[in-house]
């Protein structure tokens, strides 16, 4: 299991530092799609002006940033894996003039803090990609101070989410894909109703609930939602790789037809849903 884990990790790494680019280029984009998400972990994080903030798998800053600014006295430390995703991060910290944040490249399972470092620890969309769940929610625990809630949002069922569900539909058809099983990380790995909270109350959390939150992904046209797909999803844009040239064109044509259904008021809008699930140490 370790070694599978590694070598999860290991490629994790290359393809987030690959995609750091693409979601530069999204920022505006996914900070308005993705708000409503890391808005919802903050609002249960209950911070204070004075807390000390983990947010781990980061990613390009949220809900980091957001966060630093709501804790002036405080301060907050974005983590994630890729040095690439990171690295945009620390220049939008730097272009928002927050001196409150820093920044560490680790793995979730092996954070490099001490034990009860933290008021709040925060999670948007990581846990689907964790190869070690367990282990990362155990790490996330014990750098967490007494009392500290720990925060986190998964992605809800593939239904609930056809802005992705459409287009990987459309790869499972025509690619060929292996069908890899639910303990692999992927985007609905943590989708099913209750998991979330099992996990955390597993590691010895109290106080666990979890709700829904749900908006749209909004493009004015199928080719701004393509391009804006294959730049920022790994999954999609790993899986048209491994497809051939005619394979490739009938998923996209596939994926445009899909569209017309999302088709309101002029623009595209495709329901995204995720879980919000937060947990208190004791």
């Amino acid at each position: 299991m370790a070694v599978a884990a590694d070598s999860i990790r290991d490629r994790q790494r290359i393809i987030w530092d690959q995609f750091a680019a693409g979601w530069k280029k999204w920022d505006a984009e996914l900070l308005g799609w993705q708000r409503p998400f890391g808005d919802a972990v903050i609002k249960d994080a209950r911070l204070r002006p004075d807390s000390i903030v983990l947010d781990v798998a980061s990613g390009t800053g949220e809900p980091g940033l957001t966060a630093a600014a709501l804790v002036p006295d405080g301060e907050v430390v974005l983590t994630d894996i890729s040095a690439g995703m990171l690295h945009v991060a620390e220049e939008k910290a730097s272009a928002q003039g927050l001196a409150n944040v820093s920044f560490n490249v680790c793995d979730a399972a092996e954070l490099p803090f001490e034990d009860a470092t933290f008021d709040a620890v925060l999670c948007r969309f990581g846990f689907n990609y964790f190869p070690d769940m367990r282990g990362a929610v155990r790490e996330m625990v014990r750098a967490a101070k007494p009392g500290a809630r720990i925060s986190a949002a998964v992605w809800g069922r593939t239904a609930e989410n056809p802005w992705a569900a459409l287009v990987l539909g459309s790869l499972a058809q025509h690619a060929e894909l292996p069908r890899r099983p639910d303990v692999m990380p992927g985007l609905f790995r943590c989708s099913a109703p209750g998991f979330m909270t099992r996990l955390f109350r597993d590691a010895g959390l109290v106080d666990v609930a979890e709700h829904k939150v749900s908006t749209d992904l909004v493009h004015d046209s199928p080719d701004s939602y393509w391009e804006f797909i294959t730049d920022i999803a790994a999954t999609v844009a790993t899986g048209l790789a491994k497809a051939d040239k005619e394979a490739r064109a009938l998923i996209r044509s596939d994926v445009f037809q899909l569209l017309g259904r999302y088709e309101h008021q002029g623009a595209l809008r495709l329901r995204s849903a995720a879980t919000i699930v937060g947990g208190t140490k004791a």
